[in-house]
């Protein structure tokens, strides 16, 4: 049975809109997880508790972050371990991925994706 995780409503909103400006290593991403390609269900900017992720499976619980240049200013790198740590304290296994790694090198990406669901399974 798949486990329900809390998130904030009022994330909702802001979600949605992340979904209508994604960036384009997401929208390339997007285009290879989408519609099951992977043999699983994944969705888009999704609210958990109180932060919102890239990309999420539900049935494995993972997430996929795409890691824009804002993550590379001073002080963020602190912010993105803690914001995963609470995320896997939660029970998501989360995996990271800079935005000009998918841009330039989204078959490595894929196969990454696809070992770690195929690891996820496993278990």
């Amino acid at each position: 049975m798949r486990k329900i995780i809390p998130y904030y409503p009022k994330l909702v909103p802001l979600a949605k809109e992340l979904r209508k400006n994604m960036t384009l290593g997401e929208v390339a991403l997007w285009r290879e997880i989408n519609n099951k390609k992977l043999g699983i269900r994944f969705s888009r900017q999704i609210p958990i508790d109180n932060f919102i992720v890239d990309f999420y499976c539900k049935d494995l619980q993972l997430a996929i972050e795409v890691d824009g240049s804002v993550h590379f200013e001073k002080g963020q790198e602190e912010k993105d371990t803690l914001r995963q740590q609470k995320l896997e304290y939660l029970g998501v296994k989360v995996i990271r991925f800079s935005d000009w790694d998918v841009r330039n090198y989204l078959s490595w990406v894929i196969r990454e994706i696809e070992k770690e669901i195929f690891e996820l399974q496993s278990e």
